[in-house]
Parts: C-alpha cells; sequence; structure tokens
C-alpha cells in the first residue's frame, strides 16, 4: 500500500475526520492535518489522537493553527497570519502517512490557493469521503470532475452516514470510481467502536489495490 494518503472530503463537517482516525489506525499509520481553522474545541488532530489509538508522535503537528472556525484563507487573515503553499511539505516517514485537508477541494488557503492546488501539486492517491445524506450525488461527482481535472489519483469514494443504496449506486455508477464502503454514524464513537465500524465497512484490500 501506498506510504502516503490524502482524505479530503465534499463537504465541511462530514465525517472526515472520524474516518481519517479509522483508516491512520487500520494503517498503524501516522496522521497529519497541515491546516487546523478553530482551536476553541476539541481539534481535529485530538480528535485523531483520542480515537486512533496509535503510539504517541504519531499524530504530527499541524503547520498551521488557526484561531477562528472559518475557511482557512479568512481564519489565518485575520490571525495576521499567510498561508504558504511552499511550507505544506510532505514529511518524510517511516510509515503510512494518511492527511486530511480541511473541508473540501475548493477550501481556499490564501487569496490565490486553493486545497486542490495543493493536491495536484502533491499527486498523492485521494480519498473522497461524502454524506449519504440529500445532496451527495451532485456534491460528490463535482468533487471527483474537479480532481480529474487536475489529473489527481482517485482510490474511491468512502461513504458516511446511513446506507442510502441508490445514492451510493448512482454516483458510482456515473464516476466510474469505486465505492471503498461505508461508515454509518457511531453512537457512542470510540475508538473500540470505530474500528470495529471500519473493519466491518471497508476493505483494505479494496484501497491497497487502488494505489
Amino acid at each position: 500500500m501506498t506510504k502516503r494518503i490524502v482524505i479530503t472530503g465534499t463537504d465541511t463537517g462530514i465525517g472526515k475526520t472520524v474516518f481519517s482516525a479509522g483508516l491512520a489506525g487500520l494503517l498503524d499509520g501516522f496522521y497529519w492535518k497541515p491546516v487546523q481553522s478553530g482551536l476553541d474545541e476539541e481539534t481535529d488532530s485530538e480528535v485523531v489522537a483520542r480515537l486512533a489509538g496509535l503510539p504517541p508522535g504519531r499524530v504530527l503537528p499541524e503547520v498551521y493553527r488557526l484561531s477562528k472556525p472559518l475557511s482557512p484563507h479568512r481564519s489565518a487573515e485575520i490571525d495576521g497570519v499567510a498561508i504558504e503553499a511552499a511550507k505544506l511539505s510532505l514529511p518524510a516517514l517511516p510509515g503510512p502517512l494518511v492527511i486530511e485537508g480541511a473541508g473540501g477541494l475548493m477550501v481556499p488557503l490564501n487569496r490565490q490557493t486553493r486545497f486542490i492546488d495543493i493536491f495536484a501539486q502533491w499527486r498523492l492517491p485521494v480519498i473522497l469521503c461524502a454524506r449519504t445524506a440529500l445532496g451527495t450525488i451532485n456534491h460528490t461527482l463535482l468533487s471527483i470532475e474537479a480532481l480529474r481535472a487536475r489529473s489527481i489519483p482517485i482510490i474511491g469514494v468512502a461513504f458516511i452516514g446511513d446506507e442510502v443504496a441508490d445514492t451510493q449506486r448512482t454516483i458510482v455508477e456515473f464516476s466510474g470510481v469505486p465505492q471503498l464502503g461505508r461508515l454509518q454514524h457511531l453512537d457512542p464513537l470510540t475508538g473500540k467502536t470505530l474500528r470495529d465500524a471500519m473493519i466491518a465497512g471497508f476493505d483494505l484490500a479494496l484501497i491497497a489495490r487502488g494505489q
């Protein structure tokens, strides 16, 4: 399996951090969210540290920690910070690395650069997290088109939420992108329930074949 995978989403707040935690745990790898917007509540890196069951040091520090829960470009401006794409260089690590973006693909990092521009530079394979709720067909197909337009390799779609079989099938049929599995909403959400759900809901061999 590739040593580096990018996790992105069709929108913000869809559950890609929980999915990232589950994947990093299953891979016994590393996790990195280079840009964090919003520090008042538990950060995404702290969520992953709590849920993934990784040894200390496997959750890498963010390059940018921005105070407001806004788009990174605006949060950085409020903090008086300029996000520089050159500082988002990929770390060299001895094991698999799960990299999580902020929000969706078109989220701006500054007034010139969006996350998808960074992904295009990295040329790493992407897993696209998508809701199963109403509206996801449009958002997911548009995200896939944007990735393909920039020749960014797509491993597949990870659905999050209750099963909506026709919606999931429609996205797969129109896009030709494989469904990697589905992560149901978990209550309670713990390291154990997440790991069990990931094992039940996803086939790591299918993810590996998509590299």
